[in-house]
Parts: structure tokens; C-alpha cells; sequence
């Protein structure tokens, strides 16, 4: 595995820049994906069908690496829609996963304390700037553009004169002319009137409204996102839960209690979305008890102000990967959601959520219902890739060395060895054999330049009344993880052994790799994996 001659704490040369792009595997000279960073793609009107949601794991890919398509985890948004709208959404992506051979794992998000207002007529509502909109709790009333109605009845007891308000269906996408600002101006009862600072128009059924910097009293795990939850998660097995509106580390705790109380889905990693002040506050805590953490920038950009942003981003991320925990950043390329390109910013903007250190980039709006679905996944594919190709990743392993100290745990040891060994001896991956998928995560924790197949190793349980293989949630949920791509080996193998039968998975895995051209004849390839109750990391040099 070859280095990149170029870094980004290095001189940049302007001719490097005026090269073509090539379509590399990162400093690979073969094509099997277009990049570490995973892409978080939300399925919706303009991409629920068999057909686009095939392209969408597809897009702008050749000879890729099998187990992996271009959007790693398929987000279903319950914000909007019912149950039986996304369960045809999802039976389709099923049968996209069976018909390009793609493993893509599955997202259920949350609606939290999201306070929307609602149109029943989904009439577009014009709104003018200097006049006045009462915003209204009674749900009776039809919306106007001067009256809105709320799903929430205690907005008037939260807010005073001189608050801001903000209202849009995806709040602020850069464009002026579809969010709206409000400052209260008068509480009236129930009612709150706003003068509107600048003049827009509101599409669609369904807008949210974002109090900024106002405490929310409603709960974190709505009665309504239990129902989902307990009904279509459970049905569907979902891999992950996308915790809207976390504010304490109690939420995450919460919602985790929920989730042990269904089945299978006591597996299912929890994500908090940090999207206010709230959230920010208790970031600490928050990470600690949640599985990953959704840098949920629409809500939050809100309550920043602009120049600190940018702070928030990278003192969260950085967080987040000296904790070893996915960091996943929204709303990057707004404007795709209506045109085929990015603008400059955004493009620039996703290029650095990657040297950043994020895991994986969410799009909404872009492909829920934007024109351009494909190839918004496919132009965010190809920005994070040429990033990843001047990361400096010396200078993060030494980084996330030194923060994790010493003694380190065992675990941390292997695991920061096999990433040291295999950039030193310029192997062409990183094989792990995992049951949980712990000893993979740790791993890409360390962000080697190699990608990690995970071979995700089933165990047969029992709770005595039928016997079940796990390995499938942990083959999933690794799709959220940089650089870590899954393999489910054959149960009949063990992840542990002492005889070394283990050595027929391990060729089934190298056997894969070089089927798809990412293991070739005299590569070497780094083998993490226990042997009786050692940890053993070997190096393996091969054959033609």
C-alpha cells in the first residue's frame, strides 16, 4: 500500500491540483470503492423506487468492493410519512440489496420534541417581511400568511418578547426565500404573535419550527416515536436508532432501556443528534453513553452563532474519534436538492467534515426529495475520496496514541499494532475476525490507510426456546464505521481457535479480496484475530 506523496500539512503543488482525478481506491492504484467515509443516504418520494434505489447503491461505482455500496446505511425518516409508507420504501431497498449484492444497513430516526407546523392544505403559504403571523396551537384553524397552526400547545410558556423563532420545512438551506425568521413581538393566551423578518414562502404540509436557544419541555423519546418504534423497528430489525433532539446523557439511557425491552433490538446502536445548545452543553456525557453521535448542523447552525460553527464541528469530531465513536455530519450540499452541482462551499465544506475525521456524511433533502439523488451520492462519493488522499494520517495515529496513554487496555494495544504494522510493512488491507465487532471498530479507530474487512464471525444462542446466529446486526452496523468494510463468514467457523481451523475463513476472505481486485499476488496483508486467548496479529506476504 503505497502513501500519498501528498498531505494536507504538506506543500501543496499547483500541478497535483490540475491533474484528472483518477477513480482509485485510496493510494491504490485499482478501482474498488470511491471512499472510506460512508454516505448516510435518506430514502423518500424521489428515491423509494427499486430502480433508483439500485443506482443509488451503484452510483458512479465499477468493480467495487461487493459487501459495499455507495450509500452504507439507508435513513427513514419519521418526521413525515406513515408506517406503511416506509415499509414499501424498505421492501424496496430489500430488493435492491438482493439485486446488486450490496449489504446496506437500516436507520430509523426519530421525530423527538420537533415542533412542526402544520398545513393541511399544502397550499404554498407567502409570508412578508414587517408584517405579523400568530402562531397557534389550536390545529383547527387553517394555515395562513397570518396565522399558523402548531402540534405543540405550550410554545407561549416557553418564549418572550424578543425571541427568534425560525420556520421552514428543512431549516435555513441557504436560501432565504424558503425558511423565515420571527421575532415575538406579543404572548396572548395560547397564542404568539411575530413580526416576520424577511419575506419567504412555505411549501408542503409540513414546516419545522426552531426556537432558538429555548428549552423544549417535551420528551426526548416521544409516545409516538415508541410506537414506531416498537412496531416497524421491531418488525424490520432496524441496525440503527437516530435519537432526535438529545439533550442529556439520561435520553440516551432512556431510549437504550426502551430498545432492551423489544428482542433483537436491544442490539441496535443508538445515535444521538446533537441539535441545540442543549445537546452541546452535555456533549460529553451524551458520547459516553451513546453508541455514535449525529452532528445535526440545520438545528444547531441555528442556535451558533456563524463563527462558531466551525468549532463545534471539530471539537466534536475529535471527540468522537479519540472515544472511537462514528461522528456523522448533516446537511452539506443543500443546494444539490435542486441543482447538479454543489456550490463551492458546500463541496469545500464536505471535504473538510472528512479531514476532520468524520465517519460518514448524512444527506436529507438531496435525496429524499431532490432532483438529483444519484448523483448527489455519487458527487459527495467522489469529494470525500480525493480528501481522504491527502489526509495526514501519521500525524492522527500519533495523536489518538497519545491521547489514549499508557498502560493501554489490551485491546487498544492489538489493535493500534495491527494498524502500525500494516502502514510499516505497506499491506494492501487489514483482515479482522470478530464476533462483536469491537476488536474491527478499534481498529479503524486508528484510521489506517488500508481499508479493515471486518469478518464478522455468527454465534450460535439460544434463549431456550429456538436457537438464533448472531453476526448479522454487527455486519451491519460496521457500514457506519470509516473504513471498515463487513464480510459474514460461515458460523461453522469460530472467531477463537486453538487448533487453527480458523485458516479456511481467513482464505475464503483473501480470496474475496482478490476476486475484486483488492488483494493482489505479493501483497501483504495484516490478520488480526485470537488464537485460544491470545490476540495475534501475523503478516502475511502472498503468493502469485
Amino acid at each position: 500500500m503505497q502513501s500519498s506523496p501528498l498531505l494536507l500539512e504538506e506543500p501543496i503543488r499547483m500541478a497535483s491540483i490540475l491533474e484528472p482525478s483518477k477513480a482509485v481506491s485510496l493510494r491504490l492504484e485499482l478501482s474498488f470503492f470511491p471512499a472510506m467515509t460512508k454516505i448516510v443516504g435518506t430514502l423518500g418520494p424521489k428515491s423509494r423506487s427499486v430502480d433508483v434505489i439500485s443506482q443509488c447503491l451503484l452510483a458512479g461505482m465499477s468493480g467495487i468492493f461487493p459487501m459495499q455500496p455507495l450509500i452504507a446505511v439507508a435513513r427513514f425518516d419519521f418526521s413525515w410519512g406513515d408506517p406503511e409508507y416506509h415499509q414499501e420504501t424498505l421492501e424496496n431497498l430489500r430488493a435492491a440489496i438482493k439485486s446488486t449484492k450490496k449489504l446496506c444497513a437500516v436507520m430509523l430516526d426519530t421525530v423527538g420534541p420537533e415542533l412542526q407546523v402544520v398545513n393541511k392544505t399544502e397550499l404554498a403559504i407567502s409570508l412578508q417581511a414587517d408584517t405579523l403571523v400568530v402562531l397557534t396551537p389550536d390545529q383547527n384553524k387553517e394555515a395562513s400568511s397570518n396565522l399558523l397552526p402548531l402540534n405543540f400547545s405550550g410554545l407561549s410558556k416557553a418564549v418572550k418578547k424578543g425571541d427568534t423563532i425560525f420556520i421552514g420545512q428543512y431549516l435555513f438551506t441557504g436560501s432565504e426565500t424558503t425558511s423565515v425568521w420571527l421575532e415575538v413581538s406579543e404572548v396572548n393566551g395560547d397564542d404568539v404573535t411575530c413580526v416576520i423578518k424577511n419575506s419567504a414562502t412555505l411549501a408542503g404540509s409540513l414546516y419545522t419550527l426552531h426556537v432558538s436557544q429555548i428549552r423544549i419541555d417535551l420528551p426526548t423519546l416521544a409516545n409516538k416515536d415508541k410506537e414506531v418504534i416498537s412496531t416497524w423497528g421491531v418488525q424490520n430489525n432496524v441496525d440503527f436508532l437516530s435519537l432526535s433532539y438529545t439533550r442529556h446523557a439520561e435520553d440516551v439511557r432512556h431510549a437504550r432501556a426502551f430498545l432492551s425491552k423489544l428482542g433483537d433490538l436491544k442490539q441496535t446502536q443508538i445515535f444521538a443528534k446533537i441539535e441545540n445548545i442543549e445537546g452541546l452543553t452535555h456533549f460529553d456525557e451524551i458520547l459516553r453513553e451513546a453508541d455514535g453521535i449525529i452532528l445535526s448542523r440545520g438545528n444547531l447552525g441555528i442556535d451558533l452563532p456563524p463563527e462558531k460553527a466551525f468549532l463545534f464541528q471539530k471539537a466534536a469530531i475529535y471527540k468522537c474519534n479519540m472515544a472511537g465513536k462514528p461522528a456523522v455530519v448533516t446537511r452539506v450540499v443543500d443546494t444539490m436538492t435542486d441543482n447538479l452541482r454543489p456550490t463551492r462551499a458546500e463541496a469545500t465544506d464536505v471535504a473538510n467534515a472528512v479531514l476532520d475525521g468524520s465517519d460518514a456524511i448524512v444527506l436529507g433533502a438531496e435525496t429524499l426529495r431532490g432532483l438529483y439523488p444519484v448523483e448527489t451520492i455519487s458527487t459527495v462519493g467522489k469529494i470525500c475520496a480525493e480528501a481522504e488522499k491527502v489526509y495526514n494520517q501519521d500525524i492522527y495515529f500519533k495523536k489518538a496514541v497519545k491521547f489514549v496513554g499508557e498502560p493501554m487496555t489490551h485491546l487498544e494495544s492489538i489493535a493500534s499494532s495491527a494498524v502500525r504494522a500494516a502502514i510499516k510493512v505497506k499491506a494492501s488491507v487489514i483482515i479482522c475476525f470478530t464476533s462483536s465487532g469491537r476488536a474491527a471498530r478499534l481498529i479503524a479507530k486508528y484510521r489506517p490507510t488500508m481499508p479493515v474487512i471486518s469478518v464478522v464471525i455468527p454465534q450460535l444462542k439460544t434463549n431456550q426456546l429456538r436457537w438464533t446466529f448472531t453476526g448479522a446486526f454487527e455486519a451491519r452496523q460496521s457500514l457506519i464505521v470509516r473504513g471498515l468494510f463487513p464480510m459474514l463468514a460461515d458460523p461453522r467457523h469460530p472467531a477463537e481457535s486453538k487448533s487453527g481451523t480458523s485458516e479456511s475463513i481467513l482464505k475464503v476472505a483473501l480470496d474475496h479480496g482478490k476476486a475484486f481486485g483488492i488483494i493482489k499476488p505479493h501483497d501483504r496483508v495484516v490478520v488480526c484475530q485470537k488464537v485460544g486467548d491470545s490476540s495475534v496479529v501475523k503478516i502475511i506476504e502472498l503468493d502469485d
